[in-house]
């Protein structure tokens, strides 16, 4: 054995010692200990308790914050230590898209998750007469305006999706598409960029749009679904992102 090696007994312990305040905290919220906006213990008497570092409880906390689950602020007062929130939108998004940029994640694989989920959000928006689709409704009529760049345009796409995706009441759907668009705009817009004309592809998008509108707000499930997959796997053939 090499003497100059580190001994992997005593490592391990230490670097892993933030994943023990995290499985902590997790526990604490399974159970009902903490729920959103209750605060943390501090640092130091984390520590103490679970026999780390402050190091290490501070790694956990960015973790944490990262992921979208507590809020932390300095000084004192309401606001300071950390907070346990609800925001899942923020951390998936940042998770998904870091995945992506890593090839983590296969683009192709994205695409058609979009498809999947897409398909459930039409699917129960047009089978309950009582979801509202007015904010999908305000998003069209924004890009019917004929000074859009292709990037505000592809903004506004994205809203479109989103607001479908909320009005399926579907909180946990909501959070994967915010995260799955968030993760994939680099590629949209380089797409954009692909399509030799802009002008055509632009309003036969907003042709689509309409079309999915017009299935949901008529409560013709099957129609939006097929029409949202064409929507969805054409853009992307278009622009050249996916092979299907």
């Amino acid at each position: 054995m090499d003497a100059t090696a580190p001994d992997s007994a005593a490592v391990t312990p230490a670097a892993r010692a933030w994943r023990l305040v995290l499985e902590h905290i997790e526990g604490d919220l399974l159970e009902g200990r903490l729920t959103p906006g209750d605060r943390l213990p501090p640092e130091r008497e984390l520590a103490v308790r679970l026999g780390v570092g402050r190091s290490s409880v501070r790694e956990a906390l960015r973790v944490l914050e990262v992921l979208g689950l507590v809020r932390t602020g300095t000084g004192s007062g309401p606001t300071a230590g950390a907070i346990i929130i609800a925001t899942p939108r923020g951390g998936m998004s940042a998770l998904l898209r870091l995945q992506v940029a890593a090839h983590g994640f296969p683009l192709d694989d994205v695409v058609r998750t979009r498809v999947v989920l897409e398909s459930a959000v039409v699917d129960a928006v047009a089978a309950d007469a009582a979801r509202s689709t007015t904010a999908a409704h305000d998003v069209l009529t924004a890009m019917d305006a004929e000074d859009l760049t292709p990037g505000e345009f592809l903004a506004l796409d994205a809203q479109f999706h989103l607001a479908l995706a909320e009005a399926s009441g579907n909180v946990v759907i909501a959070a994967m598409m915010a995260g799955l668009r968030t993760s994939i705009e680099s590629y949209v817009q380089a797409g954009a960029e692909r399509i030799a004309d802009w002008d055509a592809t632009a309003g036969q998008l907003r042709s689509e749009h309409r079309a999915i509108l017009a299935a949901v707000d008529s409560g013709e499930s099957a129609a939006a679904r097929t029409i949202i997959h064409d929507h969805i796997t054409g853009y992307y053939a278009a622009a050249g992102l996916a092979r299907d």
